[in-house]
């Protein structure tokens, strides 16, 4: 059998001497796996990065295959990060949570789309941290979001208040005011201003909290329940930034 696809390349790793694996977060068929017979050539290898925006042709015996991959690139999106280690690590980390986290062949188009987006605007944005950390951290929101378990940051889960909404209750992923949380402040979750509040301007104390409340449910919801751990590219991008 045979289908052709658009996607984003989420991991590439070396499969005997001359070939690699590749998984591609494709529109039509979900997070999809496939051999490229040469792929650490010259003639292939920079157009098998991770993040490289790609038309793919799948071919195999049976569905459950794992089949060939032929790709054409359609867009070398990793090269703009090459030169910037902080925007690489925020790229990689992306796509090892999109591949720790996702289901094989169950297609996604939201979440493609979503990191098409990321990764345009990561482009685009200016270097510091400051610019671009509150992307990636709503990115990762609209991540948990998109597999079902989007947290409620609108209102306190124990007054209904909008206002001063400072925490995030570890146990429901709802956020709780100043006052309501004041005497659970020790076991409670911090809660950036940039998430509830519009034209809030972030610091690196405020994506170092919304890294940290993402990998706390990140690592509860989507890979706990699977014995996964979190991948070394998110490690990496925490210390890295952090």
């Amino acid at each position: 059998m045979e289908w052709r696809d658009q996607g984003v390349i989420l991991s590439s790793r070396k499969y005997g001497e001359y070939d690699v694996i590749l998984e591609v977060l494709t529109r039509e068929h979900g997070r999809h796996a496939g051999i490229v017979k040469g792929g650490i050539g010259r003639r292939h290898r920079g157009n098998v990065q991770p993040g490289n925006e790609v038309t793919v042709t799948w071919r195999g015996r049976l569905e459950t295959h794992l089949g060939t991959y032929s790709v054409e690139l359609l867009r070398a999106r990793s090269v703009a990060f090459l030169y910037n280690p902080a925007k690489l690590a925020a790229l990689n980390s992306c796509c090892s949570l999109l591949c720790s986290a996702m289901a094989e062949n169950e297609a996604h188009e939201i979440l493609l789309d979503g990191l098409l987006a990321f990764l345009t605007e990561l482009e685009a944005a200016k270097d510091q941290i400051d610019y671009w950390g509150p992307l990636l951290i709503r990115w990762e929101l609209g991540l948990l979001t998109e597999l079902g378990f989007g947290l409620n940051l609108d209102d306190c889960a124990a007054t209904g208040s909008t206002e001063n909404l400072i925490y995030v209750s570890p146990k429901s992923g709802h956020a709780v005011s100043c006052d309501a949380g004041e005497p659970y402040k020790d076991k409670m979750l911090k809660l950036p201003r940039f998430l509830t509040e519009n034209g809030v301007e972030a610091n690196i104390a405020d994506i170092k909290e919304g890294l940290e409340l993402m990998n706390f449910f990140i690592e509860r919801h989507m890979l706990a329940p699977f014995n996964k751990k979190t991948p070394q590219a998110r490690r990496m991008l925490m210390e890295h930034i952090l």
